[in-house]
């Protein structure tokens, strides 16, 4: 489970992303409009991170008067949609089984008899196979209080194409249901500031094995009396002794090195400060992120020690 402290701190960020679509005017569904959408065909192509690919999405608006539409993508694969291109704001709904994702249609209000064409992005960071692979269930909606709603709703086909450039006999993309991550970490020692304080960091290197779907990973520590967490490097959000491992989300099969930097007050002697631990956990969406398979190599334990040699 989350910490408070790890909820306040995402608090802000998910907070801004639904103030941005808020502000989006509100679709016109006064008058029944006439609003069609369609949708090409999303090839995920592989790459050096994963599989990468957009779809392409047209909207045809008939309204009387210009207005903002409300979109919504259904991901074919849980964690997968990247963006809009050109950009514009959106926020998650719910992560399970499929998870969908709130849009306005980008480049502003659509005046009446408007044909506008925009993509989605999606990234897989799944290995990349030398089968092809294929996801069903992806799907795209346009709401305006239409007078033809079933023309506001299509499917779209998923196919990743295999690393010998084929897509012929596709077999069904399986992602993981659990993290499998682990945690090593070294030891720290703390050298007196010019002004009196200790300062020093721990070093941290973190690997993702698999390919659930997560947004990001958090260390959590405990630490000795007196020793507090005073940032991480590379830098990223911190909230009391809870810090992101920055860079999002994680490749199957990627190690990251991080370092918690520690400080302790000026009246802490030199010496032995004790032991601490930090724990690794996955955030994904509003909640909880998934499980580990193994959550025994989620947690390290590491020593404190504040010299004056150093």
């Amino acid at each position: 489970m989350i910490g408070a402290a790890s909820r306040r701190l995402i608090a802000g960020v998910l907070g801004a992303g639904l103030a941005l679509l808020g502000a989006a005017p509100a679709a016109q569904a006064a008058t029944p409009n006439d609003t069609s959408v369609s949708v090409g065909r999303l090839v995920l192509e592989p790459t050096d991170r994963g599989y990468a690919g957009s779809l392409p999405v047209t909207v045809t608006y008939r309204g009387a008067q210009a207005a903002h539409l409300d979109l919504a993508v259904t991901e074919p694969v849980l964690g997968a949609f990247v963006d809009l291109t050109p950009s514009d704001a959106c926020v998650h709904g719910a992560e399970r089984p499929v998870r969908t994702i709130y849009c306005v249609v980008p480049g502003g209000a659509l005046q009446p008899g408007e044909r506008r064409q925009f993509a989605v992005k999606f990234r897989v960071l799944t290995t990349p196979r030398s089968d092809a692979m294929n996801a069903t269930g992806g799907r795209v909606s346009v709401e305006t209080g239409d007078a033809n709603p079933g023309n506001d709703v299509r499917s779209f086909t998923t196919l990743f194409r295999s690393t010998t450039g084929s897509l012929r006999n596709p077999r069904p993309y399986v992602w993981d249901t659990e993290t499998d991550a682990s945690l090593t970490v070294g030891s720290a020692t703390l050298a007196r500031e010019s002004d009196g304080s200790w300062f020093g960091r721990l070093p941290v290197t973190v690997r993702s094995a698999g390919d659930a779907p997560h947004d990001t990973y958090f260390l959590e520590a405990v630490l000795p009396a007196g020793v507090s967490i005073a940032g991480v490097e590379p830098d990223g959000m911190c909230g009391g002794n809870v810090c992101e491992v920055s860079g999002g989300r994680f490749m199957e099969g990627e190690q990251r090195q991080a370092w918690l930097l520690l400080r302790a007050p000026a009246e802490i002697a030199p010496g032995d400060l004790g032991t601490g631990s930090v724990r690794l956990y996955a955030l994904f969406g509003w909640g909880d992120g998934p499980a580990d398979v193994d959550p025994a190599d989620n947690t390290v334990s590491f020593g404190v020690t504040a010299s004056e040699l150093t």
